[in-house]
């Protein structure tokens, strides 16, 4: 590691333990939906009243039930049609992941170009996730869709703190070396922050433990197996089903995904 980084690193751990890291909010209208939902009563026409408050949002919802992963052969062109097809639930759920795009900005050309990167590839991930899910009994879609949706929130601190720091930004090498790093322990932080649920909050520093076994199949199993089926085809993904979290997903008993399948996944919500 270099000194820089060692530096920088030291700074940011520091501060998350002082708590004096600003961390990001969760986006109004994203707390509204969550209110919403702990309505067990509550209608498709209320839900659609509380994400229809965000045109883009409700808009990015459309899309995503227009998806090849979850499109019909009629086309869903309004919110509450595209609810009804979801579920309360689920639309719920992808909603408040959909959301937090709001938080990927910022001032520097160079950070920003680097926001937009990790929010495309988590999205990638989000969609596999979903699918991977699909296929598993007892882990829920939306909930592995947003657990992929989140998994690299962690990141969005250190680019901030890079945003004042012309040396880590102007040092790529030394800026994705602390990214990997620490933004495990940031992104379950942010999560805990944001109240989510434990099963979630802990898929940040899950994923990249590629040693892990856990009691069942968990949402960090299932991040951890997206982020390598979605280096397939890029990166050689090397030794992939003698992974525990494959095992504990029972990859090997089903019928791999293929490379259209797969990508049908990544587009979901790209």
């Amino acid at each position: 590691m270099s000194e820089l980084a060692e530096v920088v690193q030291k700074d940011l751990l520091t501060a998350i333990d002082k708590d004096d890291l600003v961390l990001p909010t969760l986006p109004e209208v994203a707390l509204a939906i969550r209110e919403a939902a702990e309505d067990s009563e509550i209608s498709v026409s209320q839900l659609s009243r509380v994400i229809g408050r965000d045109a883009a949002l409700a808009a990015r919802l459309i899309q995503v039930v227009n998806s090849p992963l979850l499109r019909a052969t009629v086309e869903v062109t309004d919110l509450h049609t595209a609810i009804t097809r979801l579920g309360v639930n689920y639309s719920c759920n992808l909603a408040i992941g959909l959301v937090i795009e709001q938080i990927f900005h910022a001032r520097s050309s160079v950070v920003e170009h680097k926001m937009r990167e990790v929010w495309q590839q988590s999205q990638e991930i989000a969609g596999i996730s979903y699918e991977i899910c699909r296929r598993f009994d007892g882990l829920e879609p939306d909930q592995g869709a947003l657990a992929g949706l989140i998994h690299q929130i962690g990141v969005l601190p250190i680019l901030t703190y890079a945003q004042d720091n012309n040396e880590l930004l102007s040092d790529p090498v030394c800026l994705n070396h602390v990214i990997d790093a620490i933004h495990p322990v940031i992104g379950a932080k942010i999560l805990r922050k944001w109240e989510f649920p434990l099963a979630l909050a802990k898929v940040p520093g899950q994923y990249l433990d590629r040693e892990r076994e856990s009691p069942r199949a968990d949402y960090g199993d299932v991040v951890q197996v997206a982020t390598l089926l979605n280096q397939r085809g890029r990166d050689p993904v090397l030794g992939i089903s003698d992974l525990p979290a494959y095992r504990q997903l029972r990859m090997h008993s089903r019928a791999p995904m293929t490379e259209e399948q797969l990508q049908a996944a990544r587009d979901m919500f790209c």
